[in-house]
């Protein structure tokens, strides 16, 4: 790939020479993989500091957004089984820093899982959480300015326990699984109650609206925690989302 571009990246090296690095790599495990990781971050923190305005900080806050990705495979791999849709292939759990609408995510975190991996496994999501961590800069690493996002796969009690315990403080927002608890609290909601919803640029959403739960339906989740629920039209496309 980088061949391909010799006037930006130089002189690349022949295929058997990668080769041989690539075998030198495999052969120290994880300590080469820590090693490559914090090369990553360090290169990363000071792309962000050259790039100033245009970094994704720049508002004293990132985000990072994890979520599963199916990969299909068209033949016998390794780790590929049936999937949850029944296709076959992988589903790893990805972090992605959000650069915001002018931008795309920034790839920090790929956890390599089989095809037949759960969407709400919890310690995949700490496992992806903590390597898209070890990505930002320090002072990301724990606090309020950072803001995890995740689908209803992350809305699990032992994940954002994780996420707000205490020393950590981490800001999140999960997706939440809509069971019949929350369902009927939903159906009570009074009419006066729901406000229309607004994007995150301050437009108003057309035909969606909010409104936020209490009472039983947060029992035995992080003490703080709020619920809010949208009423919108469904999509007028067929979606994989495993959100609500």
């Amino acid at each position: 790939m980088l061949r391909a571009d010799s006037a930006v990246f130089g002189p690349v090296a022949s295929y058997p020479t990668v080769s041989r690095l690539i075998d030198t790599l495999a052969a120290a495990g994880s300590k080469a993989l820590s090693a490559i990781r914090a090369a990553r971050a360090e290169a990363r923190e000071r792309v962000w500091n050259v790039a100033k305005t245009a970094a994704p900080d720049v508002a004293g806050q990132v985000i990072v957004d994890l979520g599963g990705v199916l990969v299909l495979a068209h033949s016998e791999k390794q780790d590929a089984t049936a999937t949850w849709e029944k296709t076959f292939g992988h589903h790893p759990l990805m972090g992605f820093v959000d650069h915001g609408r002018g931008g795309s995510g920034e790839p920090v975190a790929g956890l390599l899982r089989p095809g037949n991996a759960g969407s709400n496994t919890a310690a995949d999501h700490i496992t992806t959480a903590q390597l898209a961590l070890a990505q930002l800069p320090k002072k990301y690493r724990r606090g309020r300015q950072t803001l995890i996002r995740t689908d209803s796969g992350g809305g699990t009690h032992e994940f954002v326990a994780w996420l707000a315990q205490r020393g950590r403080w981490l800001s999140y927002s999960v997706g939440m699984t809509i069971t019949d608890a929350i369902h009927q609290a939903v159906l009570k909601v009074p009419t006066s109650a729901w406000k229309v919803a607004v994007e995150p640029g301050g437009e108003i959403r057309d035909g969606a609206w909010v409104a936020e739960l209490s009472g039983d339906c947060l029992r035995g989740w992080p003490k703080g925690m709020r619920l809010i629920v949208r009423d919108s039209p469904p999509p007028t496309t067929p979606t994989s989302s495993s959100s609500p």
